[in-house]
């Protein structure tokens, strides 16, 4: 963290006072999928807006990095295409951990990896940047229940680049998920 309170590399919150931060990207204007999560939260009245990384974070470690916090912290949005009907499958899970195909599928039915294709036209997003609210099709979603480790947590916000804060309990109520067992025992 900054001395200023926002996390390192983190530019200025949506609406922030800082818009030198905000507008070296070209402007003031956010992605188009950041711009979408945030109204999203605001619709819930969530309390924390994305903030955007000075560089990108496409992986839960490159993110965790960024914001100075265990890569644990990190909620990661994995995409599955169910093979029944070809609905989008969300596994929200803890940065350090690996989705268990097979619980998965015990809860949703048989499913198989989704490609970039899949995933930007169910999602809206690019992976590296799939949040866990604001999709184009609403996908069938399950929380991991390893993320309720940590008190707070961060998430994709839309874009590479955009994140937001969260507690594990939000996201019940923001991905209207429930919260499951999916992942693989962690290797010591």
């Amino acid at each position: 963290m900054s001395a200023a309170g926002q996390p390192q590399g983190a530019r200025a919150p949506l609406g922030g006072s800082d818009p030198h931060v905000v507008g070296e990207r070209g402007g003031d204007s956010l992605p188009e999928g950041v711009q979408r999560v945030a109204a999203a939260l605001a619709d819930k009245n969530h309390p924390h807006a994305p903030v955007m990384l000075a560089d990108a974070a496409r992986t839960a470690q490159q993110a965790a990095d960024a914001l100075g916090i265990e890569v644990g912290q990190i909620a990661k949005s994995i995409i599955f295409r169910r093979k029944a009907d070809g609905m989008a499958v969300l596994v929200i899970t803890s940065g350090d951990r690996r989705v268990d195909e097979k619980k998965v599928e015990a809860l949703v039915g048989k499913i198989g990896r989704a490609d970039a294709e899949f995933v930007k036209a169910k999602t809206g997003f690019s992976i590296g940047g799939v949040s866990p609210v604001a999709h184009a099709e609403p996908p069938l979603t399950l929380v991991d229940r390893e993320l309720f480790r940590f008190a707070e947590i961060w998430a994709a916000a839309g874009h590479p680049h955009g994140v937001f804060k969260l507690r594990p309990q939000d996201l019940e109520s923001l991905a209207g998920a429930p919260v499951a067992d999916v992942t693989q025992a962690p290797t010591l």
